[in-house]
């Protein structure tokens, strides 16, 4: 089942007092980016992140899930209606992620 734009709109809208929010739309999913860093994705109209430490730390009673079948397991963010939750965390987690690699 592909995402919605619906729900990809509403995540966007909530996340717009964070900096530098993007997103990317592959294969009916949608991948989010912070400061150029991916961070999580809509997957299945659910918002997913990547379980870094600080994550892990700000959801510790979050669910496990596969965005897709083969991929690694992402944290559920079940608290999308509180803006300055989700805020923190992606401030929290954006230290944690990779540099983007340089396109050749």
């Amino acid at each position: 089942m592909a995402s919605s734009k619906a729900y990809l709109d509403f995540i966007l809208e909530q996340l717009s007092d964070c900096a530098e929010i993007t997103s990317r739309a592959m294969m009916g999913e949608y991948i989010l980016y912070a400061g150029g860093k991916v961070f999580g994705g809509i997957y299945d109209d659910r918002f997913l992140v990547k379980p870094t430490d600080s994550a892990r730390a700000l959801m510790p009673q979050a669910a496990e899930e596969l965005p897709y079948a083969g991929a690694k397991p992402m944290l559920l963010v079940d608290n999308v209606e509180d803006r300055a939750f989700l805020k923190t965390l992606v401030e929290a987690m954006l230290p944690e992620l990779p540099a983007p690699k340089k396109k050749k």
